[in-house]
């Protein structure tokens, strides 16, 4: 049985927020001249090479498997067909991801990125049918406001929201569906962080390949010289961000979790100023506050419903 440690749980979710903080910099400081959908592909590439060693590692261990041996046929289909689904789901994230950050804007889209509960009331209504109470009907539409007070860059006006801005929100849009699918199929299933992260990052990968080969261009990409560089690091702190993740939900609660990583788009503002030369805008300041505020009090709401029903069980 594994021991549950808290404080070590925190301690990884700390390093996952300036993870996340960091990537958007990252990723745009490549070359202006590269192809968002090419930088993808070699990112998760090298995702894929970094996530192998543990994989094989535990393969050879004889750690848990991702389907019981016990499992009918049933079972594992329907676990083939969520796991080759939300893969391509999590390709085109990272694709959207890429392209968001570029055209969008590292701070911009960052915030909008942060979106994610919204998307998972939304996607746990419509596949779950899981209500919401009025509080939190009341917190989400907050959110919605300051999300397009954000897409119209302050203005108010919609013929200022930015097109690129709506690609921001679709990946947090693809996580939350992805997630959803996957907790629903695999909550119970002997799989462990390593297996998770190396199956995800093979098929958003092959996904990735496929959508590269059918636009004609060349995978040399993978090996040119100047990309090679930012595609590396990039796929190694994307890795190191999904590993760690997942290691912090063995200690603590994805509530827990996702308050402690909340604000960084902050670290995203300081280093984009720093390393970018982005200039922070007021209306970007005031849009991630509200957007911060609003995510814990969903957070808090979560956590004291599930007190509460803890409580009622007892």
């Amino acid at each position: 049985m594994r021991v549950s440690r808290p404080k070590t749980g925190i301690l990884l979710s700390f390093i996952c927020l300036f993870i996340l903080g960091a990537m958007p910099v990252i990723t745009n400081s490549r070359p202006a001249d590269s192809n968002a959908l090419e930088f993808a592909l070699a990112l998760s590439f090298w995702q894929l090479i970094f996530a192998l060693p543990l994989f094989l590692y535990e393969l050879h261990s004889g750690a848990r498997r991702m389907v019981s041996a016990g499992s009918g046929k049933r079972p594992q289909l329907r676990t083939f067909v969520v796991g080759i689904t939300t893969g391509i789901m999590f390709g085109l994230s990272t694709w959207f991801y890429v392209l968001s950050m570029e055209q969008a804007g590292a701070i911009s889209a960052s915030i909008a990125i942060q979106s994610y509960p919204l998307f998972a009331v939304l996607t746990e209504f419509i596949l779950l049918r899981q209500r919401k109470s009025l509080q939190e009907t009341a917190v989400t539409l907050v959110l919605v406001v300051a999300l397009y007070y954000l897409g119209t860059q302050g203005s108010w006006q919609i013929m200022g929201m930015s097109g690129w801005f709506f690609v921001a929100l679709s990946v947090p849009l693809l996580w939350s569906i992805a997630h959803v699918l996957i907790r629903q199929e695999l909550m119970h299933s002997p799989v462990t962080p390593a297996q998770v992260t190396f199956f995800r990052v093979l098929i958003s990968t092959i996904f990735l390949g496929m959508v590269l080969a059918l636009t004609g261009s060349s995978f040399a990409i993978l090996l040119d010289p100047v990309i090679l560089p930012f595609a590396m690091v990039m796929g190694f702190f994307y890795y190191m961000e999904l590993i760690v993740w997942f290691y912090a939900m063995q200690h603590i609660d994805v509530s827990l979790a996702s308050a402690v990583t909340t604000p960084w788009p902050a670290v995203t503002m300081g280093l984009s100023v720093i390393f970018l030369g982005e200039h922070l805008k007021s209306y970007q300041i005031y849009a991630f506050c509200i957007v911060a505020a609003c995510i814990y009090a969903l957070l808090a709401m979560a956590i004291k419903g599930g007190t509460q029903n803890v409580e009622s069980d007892l």
